[in-house]
């Protein structure tokens, strides 16, 4: 099985604009395309519940989508560095392709797999298929990393065009043999004990085809009411999220077309909804440069902030969507039963957490870890550091977001919370777990007192 080359899937569930895929079908050799579910290898984070569910399903649809062009999925399951290397002997192959992946960790499993095929003689090519900037192209005018998003948004509009979307394959070749492959169910990523996937099974179809159609429908029906993404009850986001974390679309698609042909009311929010995608591409490049994102301050002086150990019947109230709030609760039942959560009430039902419960902010970041569907390693905990006023270029700690208030704008006829909770208007609804007003106070109390801390205590 001489010549053949082996493409290595991660987060890149697609065979349209897979520059991986396409490298390996340019090459003109015999092609073998491997899914490595790796949950061996250090410094990788497993991924959550929600997000096994997913991997499952688009694993399917992928498979369905190499089979049409002549070509099967393996699957195989372990360490990257024994795996991988394995599969290549076994499949006679002489070149490995894969798309880049930018946590420290992953970066560096990636870079000694690298160096330890081409020692053995392999070619090894990593290619840029995830992001349109990858964090060492967009630099500061000292040569260092923005820390503040609107510059890097200035500084990616004043980069050359992304590239165009890459074409499917219309045919692969498989070399000749036989080599195993897991069989996907023995994985169980599936919930079975109880099977409490059945809301997501309602919101979402995983798979390349479905996002597609999904940025399709977006551009198309959706995208001129983008104006009004923060009602929650409207139809106008795009529900692109776990679409990208997944690779089943990619940037440069979404990218080109929304900078193609548009309705007329489409084509004023076209630039407000790609804003926000470059945001993801922040969020990344902080991730770049830090050692974990997820478990450390982005800004040191926060590892000095009075947390309060959570009150379990609280946390409990918060995560189950019981908290008396309703705004809260109708985001948090939305989370729970769909895997996904308007991003509106993400920041309500986060600051909820952080600053009127006073609770740390990776506790709420690993709850939605395990129960988002586009739970991503940059933009997950990016985003709660944001609200917690830790992150980079993040919302001011004083700056809390009143649940109340943001319904009366952002919901004001109930829509969105009626839905979720719909015994809102019952006389035994219950009262607030916690006093607005007051916790809003105790936690402006909590960040002055933070403040006056001396930089040398908090080393």
């Amino acid at each position: 099985m001489s010549g053949t080359t082996l493409v290595w899937l991660r987060d890149d569930l697609r065979i349209a604009d897979n520059p991986a895929l396409h490298a390996a079908v340019e090459k003109g050799d015999p092609v073998v395309v491997l899914y490595l579910h790796d949950d061996a290898s250090p410094g990788l984070r497993p991924i959550g519940a929600a997000a096994r569910w997913w991997l499952h399903h688009s694993l399917v649809a992928l498979d369905a989508s190499l089979r049409d062009v002549g070509a099967r999925l393996t699957l195989r399951r372990g360490a990257a560095a024994d795996v991988v290397p394995a599969l290549v002997r076994e499949v006679g192959a002489d070149a490995v392709h894969w798309n880049r992946r930018y946590a420290k960790g992953p970066r560096e499993v990636d870079a000694a797999l690298k160096q330890a095929l081409r020692d053995d003689g392999v070619d090894a090519h990593s290619h840029q298929g995830s992001l349109l900037f990858e964090p060492w192209t967009v630099r500061t005018g000292s040569g260092g990393p923005y820390r503040v998003f609107t510059p890097f948004w200035r500084a990616c509009l004043d980069q050359p065009e992304p590239r165009a979307p890459l074409p499917a394959p219309d045919h692969l070749d498989e070399p000749d043999g036989d080599w195993a492959s897991d069989d996907l169910d023995d994985w169980a990523l599936l919930p079975t004990a109880p099977d409490w996937a059945g809301g997501l099974r309602d919101a979402w179809t995983p798979g390349e085809a479905a996002a597609l159609d999904r940025l399709e429908h977006f551009a198309t029906e959706v995208l001129a009411d983008y104006g009004d993404r923060d009602h929650p009850a409207q139809e106008a986001t795009s529900h692109l999220s776990p679409r990208l974390r997944w690779g089943e679309v990619s940037p440069f698609q979404v990218w080109h077309r929304l900078r193609g042909d548009l309705p007329p009311a489409a084509r004023e929010q076209a630039q407000p909804f790609l804003r926000e995608v470059v945001w993801r591409e922040f969020n990344h490049s902080v991730l770049f440069e830090s050692d974990d994102l997820a478990s450390t301050n982005h800004r040191p002086e926060f590892d000095a902030f009075p947390w309060r150990e959570p009150d379990p019947d609280e946390l409990r109230a918060w995560q189950q969507g019981r908290t008396g709030v309703p705004l809260v609760d109708a985001g948090m039942r939305e989370l729970w039963v769909s895997g996904a959560m308007h991003n509106r009430v993400r920041l309500v039902t986060a600051s909820f957490l952080v600053k009127n419960l006073l609770v740390d902010w990776r506790v709420g970041e690993r709850w939605f870890w395990d129960c988002l569907v586009d739970a991503d390693e940059a933009n997950n905990p990016a985003n709660w550091q944001w609200v917690a006023g830790s992150g980079a270029d993040a919302a001011p700690y004083f700056r809390v977001f009143n649940p109340v208030l943001q319904q009366q704008k952002f919901d004001a006829h109930r829509d969105y919370v009626r839905h979720w909770v719909p015994e809102v208007d019952d006389e035994d609804y219950p009262e607030p777990i916690v006093d607005l007003k007051e916790s809003r106070r105790r936690a402006l109390d909590a960040y002055e007192s933070m403040r006056r801390t001396p930089a040398a205590a908090r080393d």
